[in-house]
């Protein structure tokens, strides 16, 4: 029987690609503005695994005429299915002991992961990857090994039919290139600029393109065939393609988005592209910038990068509240990322390398007795000792995190009691179900107190006066605030008359509604849960046919998912009528990812438009967990109050 894993040529340049890919996608998952393009990581490594399992393949069958498959598959298996095994069931023992919330989602997500279908059972369930609300699945990024073990199923099966029917290679990766041609088209024609992109972003059809590019390089790029003696020239040549692409990943990564149309019509194709040629640098041996990214550092890192991918999500989401409302804090994401690197060390010392080399016997406690030395009985010990302080110190972080929690909901039973719905005005409460746009990723329902879907509203106030300050900038000046403060007072709120005035928003502005219409009588408020900017356009020229589009407009969108610049002034400019003469901008705070592109392109069009006024709702509500629902977006009493109070004082 061949050993084709074993005779493969060991690329050190690609255990550095891996670790720059990882490194990406962990600072996507701890929300770091300066790595928005985090997620391009993931590409990386579907480019990545496409190239090496059809190298693997391709030499297989170079030297045999034929595939292993039960062999290749096998590997595959051990490779990959303990670590993900051992990881599953630590997160259902600790949502069993520590996390209740989260368990309804583990009933579906755990089979779906378990059979590698977690992006198909995504995409049917609705469960978006970048707009939800409540509790985030601990296993929501197991959509990707789903893409990549689905592609290892069928892929070798379609190589062979390939290899045998197109013995050139050149021919047979142009039919490569095509058939991920199909996939990319796909992706376009599939993606709706301004929706939740993540139908796309899951599928295995509208994202195979990625492995298919891989596979297609090592059609004409076999790693056996590379040879250490090339020219000066040549070295320089692949040194200079090496990093040209590297810094483009890079660039990609600092300046790109989710929400970008760029990204779903051609973008990540471009991107896959680059990687396949930073590949093929990496993978010749004449390449000076392999032994660069080769270097030890990498390497440790890289050879664990599938450990840390399955460890560091949920440790980010099972260590991190629903309702923050201060900034992220440096030491809790370096312990994040120092015990998700602990979590790796222990799965490739003691799950992966061993299952790998000496089967499922390794786990076998008599076979890993016999063969432990005294060096492995330290190793061991230390690494208990290190695992107890971090268990310790994500624990602290975890009980912190509930404290805060519980002090802000003490301060909204609170503000319930004190500061009750207004007597006078109509119920817009009811408790609803989310729609998929403010869904959980573990598809999970969290109720929230909203209004009805839409609401115009008509009602004498009670006389009250506002006690918050707005920020008219609109600049995006994240500050620092205190974790455990005094709940705020409940700001009262003015009467001035709402006749001439319209408000348009999504769920929040629902939670607003009562409050908006008590102290503006007359006004007209349109709220929808789930909106996105681009159906507001609509709903003005609706407003506009119905003679209810006033001479003020208020406008709170932003919080389901970014939008373009483009989508921005198309609604400015739907609102240029000489009938509205002020345009009040409320920004927004939101924690997704997408809250500070929001909040800039808010600020960007106010200095472009004098109409234009910006409350900065980000900045007023900055250490106020008190103020917000348990999934950190949606409003409760206390805060719906101090909202309508900044919204009345910029229009007086």
């Amino acid at each position: 029987m061949s050993k084709p894993l074993q005779e493969h040529r060991y690329m050190s340049g690609l255990d550095g690609l891996r670790a720059f890919a990882v490194i990406a996608v962990v600072l996507y998952h701890l929300n770091i503005d300066w790595a928005p393009g985090g997620l391009l990581g993931v590409g990386i490594f579907f480019v990545l695994s496409g190239y090496l399992i059809t190298d693997i393949l391709a030499s297989q069958w170079e030297r045999h005429q034929r595939f292993d498959l039960i062999d290749f598959w096998m590997r595959r298996a051990r490779r990959l299915l303990p670590a993900m095994f051992a990881m599953v069931i630590l997160v259902v023992l600790w949502c069993l002991v520590v996390d209740h919330s989260r368990l309804p989602a583990l009933v579906g997500d755990v089979p779906a992961a378990l059979l590698y279908v977690s992006n198909w059972w995504f995409i049917f369930h609705k469960v978006s990857y970048f707009e939800s609300f409540g509790p985030a699945s601990p296993l929501g990024h197991l959509w990707s090994l789903a893409v990549e073990e689905q592609f290892y199923l069928i892929w070798p099966l379609l190589l062979a039919l390939g290899l045998k029917f197109l013995p050139k290679r050149i021919n047979l990766a142009g039919w490569i290139l095509s058939l991920a041609a199909i996939s990319a088209l796909l992706m376009a024609v599939l993606y709706e600029p301004g929706s939740d992109p993540s139908r796309v972003y899951y599928g295995t059809d509208t994202r195979i393109f990625a492995l298919l590019i891989g596979a297609s390089l090592a059609i004409v790029w076999p790693s056996a065939k590379l040879k250490a003696r090339v020219s000066n020239q040549a070295r320089t040549v692949l040194d200079v393609v090496g990093v040209g692409t590297l810094f483009l990943l890079g660039w990609m990564i600092w300046h790109t988005n989710e929400y970008q149309p760029f990204l779903y019509r051609g973008g990540m194709v471009l991107i896959a592209i680059i990687t396949a040629l930073l590949i093929a640098v990496l993978a010749h041996p004449a390449s000076r910038l392999a032994i660069v990214l080769g270097c030890k550092p990498l390497r440790w890192l890289g050879k664990r990068s599938y450990g840390l991918y399955l460890w560091h999500f949920p440790v980010i989401t099972l260590s991190t509240s629903q309702v923050s409302t201060t900034e992220p804090s440096i030491i809790k994401s370096m312990i994040q990322v120092g015990v998700s690197l602990l979590l790796a060390e222990l799965s490739w010392r003691y799950v992966e390398q061993p299952i790998r080399h000496q089967g499922f016997r390794s786990l076998r406690l008599r076979y890993r007795l016999q063969h432990m030395t005294s060096r492995g009985w330290l190793h061991g010990a230390v690494i208990v000792v290190v695992f107890v302080l971090a268990s310790t110190a994500i624990s602290h972080l975890i009980t912190t995190d509930k404290e805060e929690t519980a002090v802000a909901q003490n301060a909204v039973n609170q503000a319930q009691v004190i500061t009750p719905a207004p007597k006078n005005v109509s119920s817009h409460s009811a408790t609803t179900d989310p729609t998929p746009n403010e869904s959980s990723k573990s598809g999970m329902s969290t109720d929230q107190p909203t209004a009805d879907p839409e609401a115009t509203t008509e009602h004498s106030p009670e006389s009250k006066q506002p006690t918050t300050e707005t920020s008219k900038t609109g600049t995006e000046e994240k500050k620092s605030t205190s974790t455990h403060q005094e709940p705020a007072k409940t700001p009262e709120v003015d009467t001035i008359s709402g006749k001439g005035i319209s408000a348009i928003g999504d769920s929040v502005m629902l939670d607003v509604a009562p409050y908006l219409s008590e102290a503006m009588p007359g006004i007209v408020i349109d709220g929808k849960i789930g909106r996105q900017l681009t159906e507001a356009s609509g709903v003005v020229q609706q407003l506009s046919r119905n003679g209810q589009l006033g001479h003020k407009v208020i406008l709170e969108l932003g919080t389901n998912g970014s939008f373009t610049k483009e989508q921005l002034d198309d609604l400015l400019a739907d609102l240029k009528s000489d009938s509205v003469k002020k345009i009040i901008v409320v920004n927004t705070r939101v924690p997704r990812p997408w809250e500070s592109m929001v909040n800039q392109a808010l600020s960007d069009a106010a200095a472009e438009d004098s109409r234009i006024t910006i409350i900065d709702w980000y900045s007023a509500s900055a250490g106020q967990d008190s103020y917000f629902a348990p999934d950190g977006v949606h409003l409760n009493p206390s805060g719906a109050r101090a909202y309508a109070a900044l919204v009345v004082k910029a229009l007086k």
